[in-house]
């Protein structure tokens, strides 16, 4: 009895139902694969349920399969987006380029300048904190200094860090 509801649907609503999927689509193709997909799925759903208006009950299925074909094709237009020549030389350049990396570790060398200037106990507890992240209060405990005092170099340290690093710009 199923089959002969969908048959029936299909010749009194399966232009209607084509002309509402195009207008949702925009494309004859995606328009005649949510036709095919509406109709598997209301006949899925009619051997589970008994629905009183089919005609309604079809053109909200059509409904649901056309906004997620439209969500699913946004979705993979984000995530798909062709690359061009120019993309791809960017990527390589940014790993490749000796510029780049010659500029880092002339950052890190100012790095590594800006913290051996550091008084020697700020800079040891600089580095526990940051370096071999120990929490404040494992510094203070393996120092023997109280926690607020760790806290105290911490901060020294970051505001002499970032000074130092300025002077060198």
């Amino acid at each position: 009895m199923r089959p002969t509801l969908i048959e029936t649907l299909h010749r009194s609503e399966g232009v209607k139902l084509r002309r509402f999927l195009l207008r949702l689509l925009g494309s004859a193709d995606a328009a005649a694969d949510a036709h095919q997909e509406t109709y598997l799925r209301m006949l899925s759903a009619l051997s589970r349920t008994n629905v009183e208006h089919p005609s309604a009950f079809l053109f909200q299925i059509a409904n649901n399969v056309a906004l997620r074909m439209r969500n699913r094709r946004h979705l993979e237009g984000a995530l798909f987006q062709p690359m061009t020549d120019l993309d791809l030389a960017e990527i390589a350049d940014g790993y490749a380029m000796p510029e780049r990396q010659a500029i880092a570790r002339q950052e890190l060398r100012r790095l590594a300048v800006a913290i051996d200037a550091l008084p020697p106990r700020c800079r040891e507890v600089f580095l526990l904190v940051r370096f071999e992240c120990l929490s404040n209060g494992e510094a203070a405990i393996r120092l023997g200094i109280s926690r607020n005092m760790v806290e105290k170099h911490l901060i020294k340290a970051l505001l002499q860090i970032r000074r130092h690093l300025r002077e060198l710009n």
